[in-house]
């Protein structure tokens, strides 16, 4: 008879517990089921958490993956130049001809008039020339020979109202709401045209363009007020989002321009900028 008290070191705590009873019974099998439903559920649980905090960084992953390369786009200002306005030299006019030579002045008979002073010797005095002879020449303290003058001079005559005109020259006055394109002296930007270029260069923004364009130009007008402001900027190109920054870049520049001028007056003057620029993605 064999000894039923023998340890066997392959029985669990499962077996030794639930020795000559019923194992059919529900506790048995969860307790035997208990290691591998709680390793499952911890791998499982586990796995679910990695997941859901994971899931962003993976969005971000295959959104990075997934999304167009980014095109970058580099503007370099080629050419802002402006046209320089041929101004015609005025032709020479011809030297006046010589003025006359100076006309001796004929001179005026004069009449010896003295007033004899008082004294308390008698001496000889001259006598005054009668009135008539006094109304046809100049009275004097000496005597004088030449061309009769008579002492009373009438007044110069009135200027004439006729259609003769005057000869002081009057300046044209100038139409202060018209725009011209052509004056006597030209409007400038404060440091001069390269200064004005920099700022355009410096403001423009290339991102508005998509980087495959090339070469794109644009003709910039603009109105000089009288006051410096610049208003009524246009832009004719080719391109309209060139168009549209090249107008956008003109009207960000606030500073005042010195007005141009025609006789000295301040006008409205129409300013013309060519615009170049080359675009590569």
């Amino acid at each position: 008879m064999a000894n039923e008290n023998v340890y066997d070191p392959n029985l669990t705590l499962d077996e030794i517990v639930f020795e000559n009873r019923n194992k059919e019974y529900g506790a048995y099998d969860l307790r035997h089921q208990y290691p591998r439903l709680l390793t499952k559920s911890f791998i499982v649980g586990t796995a679910i958490f990695l997941v859901a905090a994971l899931s962003p960084f993976i969005y971000l992953t295959i959104k990075r993956l997934t999304e167009p390369p980014k095109q970058e786009v580099k503007a370099d200002l080629v050419e802002i130049l402006q046209e320089d306005k041929i101004i015609e030299q005025p032709k020479e006019e011809e030297p006046p001809p010589p003025p006359p030579p100076p006309k001796e002045e004929e001179k005026i008979e004069i009449i010896q008039n003295v007033v004899p002073e008082p004294v308390k010797a008698p001496k000889i005095e001259t006598p005054p020339p009668p009135i008539s002879k006094q109304l046809e020449t100049t009275t004097g303290l000496v005597n004088q020979e030449g061309v009769k003058a008579p002492a009373y001079t009438p007044p110069p005559p009135p200027p004439s109202t006729g259609t003769k005109t005057s000869t002081a020259e009057v300046k044209p006055q100038v139409n202060q709401n018209q725009v011209y394109t052509e004056v006597e002296q030209t409007a400038e930007f404060p440091g001069g045209i390269n200064a004005f270029r920099n700022k355009v260069a410096s403001n423009f923004d290339g991102s508005a363009m998509n980087g495959d364009e090339g070469t794109v130009k644009a003709e910039v007008t603009f109105v000089v007020e009288r006051d410096g402001s610049i208003t009524d900027v246009k832009a004719n190109g080719s391109n309209p989002d060139f168009n549209a920054e090249a107008i956008r870049t003109i009207k960000s520049i606030k500073n005042k321009w010195t007005p141009a001028k025609i006789n000295g007056q301040s006008v409205r003057y129409r300013f013309r900028l060519p615009l170049t620029m080359n675009f590569e993605g």
